[in-house]
């Protein structure tokens, strides 16, 4: 049994927990956190404790906690020589101290509070600076997952930033697209099959064989009724943009 320990409480760390926790041969034994009150949730189900000098001994440390804390709360751990990994898509792996052995273990996902994922299907993005170390990570990653992959920093860096464009990015479209049917007093269900028709294409045929639209059919008469009808400047900037940029990959001009 692979004994794991948890350094955070959030959101990655619940969905993480939650997958871990009923792997037949992981063992979460312990999760961390600085405030006993996000511990709540976890302690009718694992150890729980707010003090670094309490945390149990592990064959693997998990740190899922803000970007910009891993580097300093890695620091503070009152242990040495155990392979602790951080779950971020954006810190690169030696930001985790070197009196532990660091490395990665990045699930590319978004998740919310309180929605179930079926972490079979994530990605988990693993990176390791001993061979030993990543088939330690590799046995636990595959016992949660199907989609194990060995990503360097760089590599893991330009995922993230790609993720923002295909997840946050999309989703704030989603939100402008939901704000103009309620102002017109439309329902934005109306949409949904639309929605996904368009995330299914992608896992069927390339994004860019993918595309439709005004802009790559170099429609100006629609795009110019489209830029009057928005109401806002805001609305109309983000359009402009990003017709220019469907029309420039398509060989086209606004």
């Amino acid at each position: 049994m692979i004994k794991v320990v948890i350094i955070g409480a959030g959101n990655v760390a619940s969905h993480l927990f939650n997958a871990l926790y009923t792997a037949d041969n992981i063992s979460v034994i312990q999760v961390y956190n600085r405030s006993q009150k996000k511990l709540a949730y976890f302690e009718s189900k694992t150890t729980t404790t707010t003090s670094l000098s309490k945390i149990m001994d592990a064959d693997l440390y998990l740190i899922s906690v803000s970007d910009d804390s891993i580097n300093s709360l890695s620091k503070k751990l009152q242990f040495n020589n155990k392979l602790v990994a951080h779950t971020s898509g954006s810190v690169a792996m030696n930001q985790i101290s070197t009196h532990n052995s660091p490395s990665v273990f990045y699930p590319l996902q978004t998740f919310t509070a309180g929605k179930a994922v079926d972490f079979k299907a994530i990605p988990l993005c693993l990176e390791a600076t001993k061979k030993s170390d990543m088939l330690l990570l590799e046995i636990v990653a595959k016992s949660i997952s199907d989609n194990v992959y060995q990503i360097d920093s760089k590599q893991r860096k330009a995922l993230h930033i790609a993720a923002v464009f295909v997840n946050n990015f999309v989703n704030h479209l989603y939100q402008k697209g939901e704000e103009i049917c309620t102002e017109n007093n439309v329902s934005f269900d109306i949409l949904k099959p639309l929605i996904l028709e368009t995330a299914k294409k992608v896992t069927e045929l390339s994004p860019l064989k993918s595309q439709t639209g005004p802009a790559k059919r170099n429609d100006n008469k629609v795009i110019e009724q489209h830029l009057s009808d928005l109401n806002t400047t805001t609305r109309q900037e983000i359009y402009t943009l990003l017709t220019k940029s469907i029309q420039k990959t398509h060989g086209n001009k606004l």
